[in-house]
């Protein structure tokens, strides 16, 4: 039959995409062709537009990175033991349906850890919504942190970090991150190539159904419109058959029998066989009416484009079949052989005898790549240009001080993370709330550090800068919990990239990240774009989110925020600059987006941060804050907080630089610690043979925080005060 330009509009190809698809296969797609070529050429699969700019990010750093080109990348943290992340979005899944969106998030992610034989330790989940006064904001993040709770909980893996972002950018379209860690012995980690022609082909875990067809190529790959409904392209989470999956699918490979196993995604049947195929430079035949679905009268073209949950396409040694389909079956999960492995590169899908689809496998595992046009945003010039010096400067530091802890971006996300189990697993050594969550990793001295890390504020404001800032401030979270940043992961969240001026955006975040991260020696094992988070009234802000992995040496040997005891020494690592621009100040207090982000001198920043992983590691420091939202002011105030203990601070810096950026200004660079006075003057001297700038700013103890400059008072809060305006902004405002 002749295909009719709706077809594959609907389907989200363009007539260019359409050509381009003719043209790779010398003739017309069949019905079932196309559907497949519109989920695996799309930009959340094939990465067609993105894929050169990706290119530039670093794959090699300090510590070994495993398993490149696999669903999930990794490094070595200690001799024959990897740690496999990922992050990846579901943010128009979320969107539509906020419990299921974020649901199967957290089950999308945690498949592609444990299908390369990692077992799941650990989830993180950056979020962002819009301002949390209107209704939309506060249903979507009710909806979003229940699905993550319940799929999390259910797992019995826990969530142990991640942000809480709220501007008015992300009000139309939010951002629901989500970030699994695994540990592998490094020799075991299952590999998802299909080779050894005749081996079988076997389809493993839930039916499919119809939920989430359309969800790569339609949902996630165009903007949202006015009201469109499309609500039946979310998945529908399993957690019940994934826990039982997890168990199976890690007992089974230890046997040996796997040769190799790949998560269902977006794409379905339609990426496993094809991408797993290419892989391995085989083909697949494969037989439609083997695979159990749970709707009657599916159409071929649907079964191959369902983004049904909890599946897995595993590929199995022919002689060892039975015993692996006996596995599955132990564990009460379906599994069936749907084909074999053919040796001509062919991707063959037969249904009820008949051929209804017939591609090389590389051709649709390999989208040709588009070059997409730049142009500077309208407004850059603008925003950078603007002169913060006239700000009226408040004369109420007392009041600021409150009303930045009762902003949302800034207060307690008790809130969110009281409702995750943390604990779960028993790895969790410092919880949800610092710097950095610390997990220590059974039968090693070894631990590793967990942060996430995004600030689109900055990265609108300027996206190669801001995209440094984000690296520097994930490397800093961690040195301040006394891990040594190891391995990135990134989640780029951007608007639509055909309109030059997002693509530009992207272009030059991509360009920072690639050059922090080689400046930091890390490498980026993994990540994710999604692209198209816009409406018609705006974008969400330039959002790249980095999940970075750190290493301590001994998990003993970590700090956490508070201070410990009266009479330690409190003191700043770096220096205090005039830096206004995109800070939470500004925009709480002032109302303006604008400015330029705060500078960043990566030798100084890697010289603090050397500083303080040394003053951490050999235990002179009590407690290690990274200064960042709020600037030293709300530091200063965290640090209080979580020792419930006051402080007398005597602000440094140059007094030309205006009071409310010495309190409240964001600064790159800089690290408050504490310490007893005999190690604070031990930490001073390592501070300068780093070549680090290190100054004393007062001595922890009472139950004020007071803050002094020039001779005067200018802060004195109760830590009780601000404690509890802290703690009850966000759940007052949800209630």
């Amino acid at each position: 039959m002749a295909i009719e330009p709706q077809m594959w509009r609907e389907l989200g190809l363009s007539d260019e995409e359409f050509e381009r698809v003719v043209n790779a296969i010398g003739r017309e797609p069949t019905p079932t062709e196309l559907a497949m070529f519109s989920v695996e050429w799309s930009e959340h699969c094939g990465y067609p537009r993105s894929r050169p700019l990706l290119a530039l990010l670093p794959k090699e750093g300090k510590y070994a990175a495993r398993a490149e080109g696999e669903d999930a990348g990794g490094i070595e943290v200690a001799p024959g033991l990897t740690v496999l992340f990922k992050m990846e979005s579901h943010n128009h899944p979320s969107q539509v349906e906020p419990f299921q969106g974020a649901a199967t998030g957290v089950g999308g992610i945690i498949r592609d850890i444990f299908t390369m034989g990692a077992r799941p330790i650990a989830v993180l989940d950056p979020l962002r919504f819009g301002e949390l006064d209107k209704p939309l904001a506060r249903y979507l993040l009710r909806g979003v942190v229940s699905g993550i709770s319940f799929y999390g909980n259910c797992l019995g893996v826990p969530t142990v970090g991640g942000e809480l972002r709220f501007e008015e950018a992300y009000g139309g379209n939010c951002l629901v991150n989500v970030m699994a860690v695994g540990i592998v012995e490094t020799d075991k980690i299952a590999t998802s190539r299909a080779v050894g022609e005749g081996n079988p082909v076997m389809i493993v875990g839930n039916s499919t159904g119809r939920d989430g067809i359309g969800g790569a190529s339609i949902l996630a790959s165009h903007e949202f419109g006015v009201d469109e409904e499309k609500r039946p392209t979310v998945q529908i989470g399993d957690p019940f058959t994934e826990k039982c999956l997890i168990e199976a699918c890690l007992e089974v490979l230890k046997t040996g029998a796997v040769v190799g196993l790949k998560d269902m995604g977006a794409a379905g049947i339609t990426c496993t066989t094809c991408e797993m195929s290419a892989a391995g430079d085989h083909g697949m035949d494969i037989d439609l009416q083997k695979v159990p679905r749970r709707e009657p009268g599916m159409e071929p073209w649907e079964m191959m484009m369902s983004a049904s949950q909890a599946r897995v396409l595993l590929v199995a040694q022919k002689a060892r079949a039975d015993a692996v389909l006996g596995i599955f079956r132990k564990w009460g999960i379906n599994a069936v052989v749907i084909g074999k492995v053919t040796g001509d590169g062919i991707l063959r899908v037969r249904d009820n005898g008949k051929l209804v689809a017939e591609l090389e496998a590389k051709t649709l595992a390999e989208p040709p790549v588009r070059h997409l046009p730049v142009e500077e945003p309208a407004y850059y010039r603008e925003v950078r240009s603007a002169d913060l010096g006239e700000l009226p400067l408040p004369e109420d530091m007392n009041g600021v001080l409150r009303d930045l802890l009762a902003s949302p971006n800034i207060a307690s996300a008790a809130w969110v993370y009281h409702q995750y189990d943390h604990m779960v697993q028993t790895n969790t050594v410092v919880v949800p709330g610092g710097d950095a969550a610390v997990l220590q990793l059974k039968g090693y001295r070894q631990g590793i550090a967990i942060t996430t890390d995004g600030n689109g504020r900055y990265c609108y404001l300027d996206p190669y800068l801001g995209a440094q800032l984000v690296v520097a401030e994930a490397a800093r979270n961690l040195v301040c919990v006394g891990a040594e940043p190891a391995g990135v992961t990134d989640c780029l969240n951007f608007g639509n990239p055909e309109k030059p001026d997002r693509f530009w955006q992207f272009k030059r975040c991509v360009e920072g990240l690639a050059d922090a991260c080689r400046e930091f020696g890390l490498p980026v094992v993994s990540g994710n774009v999604g692209f198209y988070n816009e409406t018609p009234e705006t974008a969400v802000y330039p959002t790249p989110v980095l999940g970075v992995v750190g290493v301590l040496d001994d998990v003993r040997r970590h700090c956490t925020t508070g201070f410990k005891r009266a009479g330690d020494v409190i003191l700043l690592l770096g220096e205090t600059q005039e830096d206004l621009g995109g800070t939470e100040y500004l925009k709480r207090i002032h109302g303006q987006v604008t400015g330029r982000p705060p500078a960043l001198d990566l030798d100084r920043e890697k010289r603090v941060q050397s500083a303080c992983l040394a003053a951490v590691r050999e235990g002179l420091a009590a407690s290690a804050h990274d200064c960042s939202d709020g600037g030293i002011a709300i530091a200063l105030a965290e640090c209080c907080m979580a020792g419930h203990m006051g402080a007398k601070i005597t602000l440094p810096g140059d007094a030309s630089v205006r009071l409310d950026a010495r309190l409240f200004g964001e600064s790159a660079s800089r690290i408050v610690l504490s310490a007893s006075p005999e190690n604070a003057e031990r930490i001073q001297r390592l501070a300068a043979d780093e070549g680090a700038p290190v100054c004393v700013l007062g001595e922890a103890g009472g139950d004020e925080l007071i803050i002094s400059a020039e001779g005067e008072t200018r802060v004195t809060l109760k830590v009780a005060d601000m404690e509890q305006i802290w703690r009850d902004a966000i759940p007052s405002l949800m209630q």
